[in-house]
C-alpha cells in the first residue's frame, strides 16, 4: 500500500462524472498502473524430474492456492483500496468478525445454552442484567466520546483487540477441562467485556470509514464490502476454524475456540495499527446532534460549540433500523432460547437453530449484494418499505407460531437490515456535509447497537412460545415503524427526535453556515 504523505500540504482532485469522492484527505489516485507480468515459470530444471502423483497434486495445491490468494488479492484492492486505505481497514474488519464468530461456538453450551436451560427466573434475569444491560448504558457513551477523541483511533481500535485477547486469557486461565465449563463469576463479566468491545470497535469502524474512501466508489459500496469481506472471511472461514479447533482441542480438554480468538485479536491489534495515519486528521470536524432548534443558538448571548443537527431522511432512516435491528438482536438470542427450554433432543435442536442461522446466513448475503446494485434515490421511502416488510413478517409469525414462518421472518428480516443499512449510508453521505460524516456515522452506529441491545433483551425475558414472543416483538415493531412513518411525514411522536426539520438543516453554533447540496 502506498503511504501518503502526512503533512499538510492539499491536494486537488479532478472531478468524476460517475461517482465522485468527497474525501478530501486522500490525494488523486493514479488511473495508470504498470502491471509488470510475472516471469514465465523456470521449467528448464524440472524438465527431466519425473512427475508423480504426489508431485502433481502439490503443484496443484499450489495452483488454487495462488488463484484464490490472488482472487482476494484483487478484491480487497479493486477500485484503488489499496491506497486509500480501505485495505487497511478491511482485514482488522474480518478478525472483528472472527473473534465473534469463534466467541460464540467458544461459549455456545457454557453460556447462551445455559442460561436458557435455567428453570429459574432468577438465573435469567442474572445473565440478562450481566451479559446485556451494561452495554445499554455504555452505547450511548461511545458516540460523544469518538467526538472528543483526537489522534487516537487507530490505537483505540488496536486496544478493543487487545483487551479482548487479556480476557480470553483470563477465561483459558479458569478452564475446567473435566466439566468443559467456566465458573460464573469469570464467566459473566468476560462475556459483558467481549460484546461491549465488539460492539465499540464497530462503532469505531463506522468513524474510520469515511476517512478511508476510495474517490470511485461511495460508502454505501465500501460498507456493504466490509460487511460482506467480514461475513465470508470471518464468520465463516473464521467460525469453521475456531469450530474444528474446539473439537480437536477437546480431546485434550482444552478449550480449542479461545486459542482461535487469542490468535485473532492479535492479529487484529496489529492489523489496526497499519491503518493509514489521515485517520487521525481531525482538523475542521463538525460533531452532530440528533436534536434540532430550527437552526438557532439555544441561547444566543452565549458562543456554543458547532454541531451539525440531521436532517430529514437520515432522522427517519435511524428510526427505522433501530426498529429493524431491535428483531435482528430479538432473533439472535430468542431462538436459543425456545430451541433449549423444550427439553428437545440434540438433533431438534440443531434444526432449529440451524433453520434459523442459514435463514439469517442467506438474507445477511442477498440484503448486502441487492444493496450494492440499487439506486438509493429515495433512501428514506426505501427504510420505510423495509420497516414494514419485518414488521409485517413478524406479525405472520405472531399469528401462525410456526418455525418456517419464523424462518422467513429472520430471512426477511436479515435482508431488510442490509438494505435498510444502506440506505442510511447514503442519507448520511449525501445529507451531511463531509465535515460531520465521521462523528454521524459512530453516533448512528451506536444507536443501532443499543436498538440491537433492546431486541436481545426481549428474546431473553419472553416466555418461550414462539406465537408469545412474537406477538411481544410485533407490538414494539409497530411502534417504531409508527415513528419512522410520522418521521418520514415530518413530524414526530417524540418532541426533537423526529422529523420535523429540514431535509438538509443549517448548522447550530458556531459560526453558521448553510449545508451545501
Amino acid at each position: 500500500m502506498a503511504n501518503y504523505p502526512s503533512d499538510g500540504v492539499s491536494y486537488r482532485r479532478p472531478r468524476r462524472q460517475t461517482m465522485p469522492s468527497a474525501n478530501r484527505w486522500l490525494p488523486p489516485l493514479d488511473e495508470e498502473r504498470n502491471h509488470r507480468a510475472d516471469p514465465p515459470p523456470d521449467i528448464g530444471s524440472a524438465a527431466g524430474e519425473k512427475i508423480t502423483v504426489t508431485r502433481a497434486a502439490a503443484q496443484r495445491s499450489r495452483e488454487m492456492g495462488s488463484k484464490m490468494y490472488g482472487l482476494v488479492h484483487r478484491a480487497a484492492t479493486a477500485d484503488g483500496a489499496d491506497k486509500s486505505g480501505l485495505t487497511a481497514l478491511t482485514w482488522p474488519v474480518v478478525a472483528n468478525f472472527a473473534v465473534d464468530a469463534a466467541m460464540a461456538v467458544a461459549l455456545a453450551n457454557t453460556l447462551f445454552f445455559a442460561a436458557a436451560n435455567g428453570e429459574s427466573k432468577s438465573r435469567v434475569a442474572l445473565y440478562l442484567l450481566i451479559t446485556i444491560a451494561p452495554f445499554a448504558v455504555i452505547a450511548p457513551l461511545i458516540g460523544p466520546a469518538l467526538d472528543r477523541l483526537q489522534h487516537g483511533r487507530r490505537v483505540a481500535l488496536a486496544t478493543s483487540f487487545m483487551l479482548r485477547t487479556v480476557l480470553v486469557v483470563v477465561l483459558i486461565a479458569n478452564y475446567d477441562g473435566a466439566t468443559g465449563s467456566f465458573p460464573s463469576w469469570v464467566l459473566y463479566p468476560c462475556a459483558l467485556g467481549m460484546m461491549v468491545l465488539s460492539k465499540s470497535f464497530s462503532v469505531l469502524r463506522s468513524a474510520v470509514t469515511p476517512r478511508v474512501l476510495p474517490p470511485t466508489i461511495d460508502l454505501v459500496r465500501v460498507n456493504s464490502r466490509l460487511t460482506t469481506f467480514g461475513l465470508l472471511g470471518g464468520t465463516l472461514v473464521g467460525g469453521a476454524v475456531a469450530a474444528g479447533a474446539e473439537y480437536l482441542f477437546n480431546m485434550a480438554q482444552l478449550p480449542g475456540a479461545l486459542y482461535v480468538i487469542v490468535a485473532a485479536t492479535v492479529a487484529g491489534a496489529v492489523l489496526s495499527m497499519r491503518i493509514p495515519k489521515w485517520v487521525e486528521v481531525t482538523e475542521g470536524e463538525v460533531p452532530t446532534t440528533l436534536t434540532y432548534h430550527g437552526g438557532l443558538r439555544r441561547h444566543p448571548g452565549q458562543p456554543k460549540a458547532a454541531r451539525q443537527p440531521l436532517g430529514r431522511n437520515i432522522i427517519t432512516a435511524l428510526w427505522g433500523n433501530c426498529t429493524i435491528k431491535v428483531m435482528v438482536g430479538f432473533l439472535f438470542l430468542y431462538p436459543a432460547f425456545v430451541a433449549k427450554a423444550h427439553d428437545a433432543s440434540g438433533w431438534e435442536q440443531l434444526r432449529i437453530l440451524g433453520l434459523i442461522g442459514a435463514a439469517a446466513a442467506v438474507g445477511n448475503f442477498a440484503g448486502n449484494f441487492t444493496a450494492a446494485r440499487l439506486k438509493l434515490g429515495h433512501p428514506a421511502k426505501l427504510v420505510v418499505r423495509a420497516t414494514i416488510a419485518v414488521t409485517a413478517v413478524s406479525l405472520a409469525t405472531a399469528l401462525t407460531g410456526e418455525l418456517l414462518v419464523a424462518a422467513i421472518a429472520t430471512l426477511v428480516t436479515s435482508g431488510s437490515s442490509a438494505i435498510a443499512k444502506a440506505a442510511l449510508d447514503a442519507s448520511l453521505q449525501d445529507d451531511l456535509p463531509e465535515r460531520s460524516r465521521a462523528s454521524a456515522f459512530g453516533r448512528s452506529e451506536s444507536l443501532l447497537q443499543l436498538a440491537w441491545v433492546a431486541g436481545g433483551a426481549t428474546g431473553v425475558l419472553i416466555y418461550t412460545d414462539l406465537w408469545i414472543g412474537f406477538t411481544t416483538i410485533t407490538a414494539v415493531l409497530i411502534l417504531g415503524l409508527a415513528q419512522t412513518v410520522v418521521s418520514y411525514r415530518g413530524d414526530s411522536l417524540i418532541p426533537g427526535f423526529g422529523g420535523n426539520r429540514p431535509v438538509l438543516a443549517e448548522q447550530e453554533g458556531g459560526r453558521p453556515e448553510t449545508v451545501a447540496s
